[in-house]
């Protein structure tokens, strides 16, 4: 998973060396400019020995930077038929479907290169090659790797990390597609990596140095997380299909404990678009309410979803009884403070099958923001599915009091 970033940090690179002018001069004029460039030259050491010290914006050398623009080129001429046929629409900034971006995938998979897309729960391509390049430098060994990562317009990013023993470094760079089908590179970037890690459940997290205050105004976010170990298909089916509609942002379904004798703190104002998107397939349009979700619509969803009654409904939401409404509101900063945990992406990590029919799904809320964890909380939710696909939560248990590790829920409306 890529970082879905709230700073994103394009970093030019630094070009470093004098310029001599070759003009013929006197001896003293010539002698004092000797002088001027010495103190010069060693102004420039002392800058680009600072900057490696900061660890950022570091100085690409021609070899890698060549070899860069080169396998970006080699890799988007291997795609671009895929790309050129692709049906990008009128938008000026195209989104292939999904279908065009696995053929993509696919392709670059064949030549041997580990590659992973932007989607979520994305599957990395020969992911062992990476595997093995971290598992050599847990044990200090040195060495490099190169991982593409295809992008929801079909550029794509080309990161090489580069392992000296002790430390660990980054060279990304991005290519782009133009309008006329030619492509070119949007930026390069080169940066030494503060602190990484290598999970059990097969994530990459690392942190980039960063320019840091009184430097910049606003905290820039450095950390990524990177799934090199791709989840089975059953639990990416069932991540998909029963937790990544829901999330941790704007509902309290998955971060809050309940069952079925439990409900009345669960949000159902907040989670009604999330259901609605869900069952439809599309986003909740609100100005199609502007009066608030008649109560038979409202209602009837929450039902299919939960095993809660509509008086009960009535009782635990917020319900305009003049209108016989349910009041819904934009989430917002006026009534939502932005939370890293909000961010999380729910991952379903273990699949079990109950004596009664249910499900229990363990779940792991995986945060790629500051503070880049696998596992911000763990909780157990279980589900019963119909014999036509459907399915309703039944109760969700946050494990090893997690609670007491994540911001209080916000209700974006209160009575």
């Amino acid at each position: 998973m890529k970082k879905r970033i709230w700073f994103i940090v394009l970093i030019s690179c630094l070009l470093c060396g004098c310029i001599r002018r070759g003009r013929t001069l006197d001896s003293q004029l010539m002698d004092s400019r000797e002088v001027d460039f010495s103190e010069e030259n060693e102004n420039n050491k002392e800058d680009i020995t600072e900057q490696w010290e900061k660890g950022y914006d570091l100085p690409i050398n021609e070899t890698e930077r060549k070899e860069a623009e080169d396998e970006c080129k080699k890799v988007l001429v291997l795609i671009s038929d895929i790309y050129i046929l692709a049906d990008k629409g009128d938008a000026v900034n195209p989104v292939l479907d999904d279908k065009t971006i696995y053929k993509m995938q696919d392709r670059i998979k064949e030549k041997g290169y580990p590659v992973t897309t932007m989607k979520a729960y994305a599957a990395m391509e020969n992911y062992k090659r990476v595997e093995a390049f971290l598992k050599n430098c847990q044990d200090e060994k040195a060495g490099s790797v190169v991982l593409y990562e295809l992008h929801s317009d079909g550029g794509i990013g080309r990161d090489k990390f580069i392992f000296d023993g002790k430390d660990m470094y980054l060279i990304s760079a991005c290519a782009t597609w133009n309008s006329n089908d030619t492509y070119g590179m949007s930026y390069i970037s080169y940066a030494r990596i503060k602190e990484w890690k290598y999970t059990e459940k097969g994530w990459f997290g690392y942190e980039l140095c960063v320019p840091e205050p009184p430097e910049v105004t606003e905290i820039v976010d450095g950390s990524c997380l990177v799934r090199i170990k791709p989840m089975t298909k059953e639990q990416r089916e069932m991540s998909e299909k029963c937790v990544q509609g829901l999330g941790y942002q704007g509902n309290n379904l998955l971060c809050s404990n309940w069952d079925a004798d439990h409900m009345e703190k669960l949000d159902y104002n907040g989670m009604y678009e999330y259901l609605f998107a869900m069952k439809y397939h599309k986003a909740f349009d609100a100005e199609d309410y502007p009066n608030g979700i008649p109560k038979e619509e409202f209602e009837n969803l929450i039902m299919e979803y939960l095993p809660v009654t509509a008086e009960q409904i009535r009782e635990y939401a917020v319900f305009d009884e003049k209108n016989q409404t349910y009041y819904w509101a934009r989430l917002g900063c006026f009534n939502y403070a932005p939370t890293f945990f909000g961010t999380s992406l729910p991952e379903v990590i273990d699949i079990k099958e109950n004596e009664d029919g249910t499900i229990t799904l363990t779940v792991e809320a995986v945060c790629d923001m500051v503070i880049c964890d696998d596992a911000v909380i763990t909780h157990e939710l279980t589900v019963r599915f119909a014999e036509d696909g459907s399915f309703q939560y039944l109760g969700n248990e946050i494990l090893n009091d997690g609670i007491m590790h994540i911001p209080d829920y916000q209700y974006r409306i209160k009575e």
